[in-house]
């Protein structure tokens, strides 16, 4: 995929052109894994088209000037799944596909969680639960600036068990934070199985709007549908917007799909082979 030098997204979308990227992204996303020996497969997987819908429709950004003042942001709170992050922004221009080899090495920049050393990151990950809490920091400053740019969070289903993400979405709304949109990745398993066995999130929506968020539940691998919630979150005014994104967790490759043990484990390359097969 050619590099993309200075990218702001126009309003009209090639659906057909980002599902053939999305099959691009996985095969990226596992081959810089098999390099590395080790990594996290199943929520970067699942979480693909949320990034591609990002990248290749909803936001304004400059991938050749990553600290233009008024980009979007991006926090992603679940941190470990860098390598469909920086697998996104190596395919936007942010920084050469080369470098995608060099992931998890010692001394490299890209690292098993993401790191605002790398160009386009803004959020130094680690411990879950704080994303949402920074992006609002970010989009109650953008209001007190008059800046009219837009904050995006992506967050694992697993992280939604912490308390810290509910005290940020009670402040969200008390902010009125209408340029915050929550993007939870809700694949329902996580590192240790499945997360209504682990914590029940249900229900899921009614939590999130009993705090006073706009909801949208939609198909997480239909471009189409989250293009539909991002322009929804566009027009949405005087309170924040989430956008629950129901996935399968390692979807594309039929042996990690809905399986907890590809959470954090890197294809060999026997197993690398097979998935290459599925996706085409």
């Amino acid at each position: 995929m050619a590099h993309i030098k200075n990218f702001m997204s126009s309003k009209p979308i090639d659906i057909d052109s980002l599902k053939k990227k999305a099959v691009i992204f996985r095969r990226d996303i596992l081959e810089m894994l098999e390099i590395a020996g080790s990594g996290h497969p199943g929520g970067s997987l699942s979480a693909v088209e949320i990034f591609l819908t990002l990248y290749g429709y909803q936001l304004q950004f400059k991938s050749n000037n990553p600290n233009w003042e008024d980009r979007d942001r991006v926090i992603v709170s679940k941190g470990h799944v860098s390598p469909v992050v920086y697998t996104t922004l190596a395919n936007f221009g942010y920084f050469p596909k080369e470098e995608l080899k060099t992931f998890r090495k010692f001394q490299a920049r890209l690292q098993g969680h993401v790191h605002t050393k790398v160009p386009g990151v803004e959020f130094n990950s680690g411990s879950l639960g704080h994303g949402l809490s920074f992006a609002n920091g970010i989009a109650l400053g953008a209001k007190m600036r008059g800046k009219d740019f837009k904050v995006y969070c992506v967050m694992g289903d697993g992280e939604l068990q912490e308390g810290s993400v509910w005290e940020a979405a009670m402040t969200s709304t008390h902010y009125k934070l209408d340029n915050v949109c929550a993007i939870v990745d809700y694949n329902k398993v996580q590192e240790n199985g499945p997360t209504n066995e682990i914590k029940n999130l249900e229900p899921l929506g009614h939590k999130w709007s009993s705090f006073g968020w706009h909801v949208l539940e939609v198909d997480g691998h239909c471009i189409n549908s989250l293009k539909t919630a991002f322009d929804d979150f566009d027009k949405t005014k005087d309170k924040p917007t989430v956008i629950i994104a129901h996935t399968i967790k390692g979807k594309g490759v039929s042996f990690m799909e809905g399986k907890n043990t590809w959470h954090g484990k890197a294809p060999n390359k026997e197993q690398l082979a097979e998935a290459l097969k599925e996706l085409k």
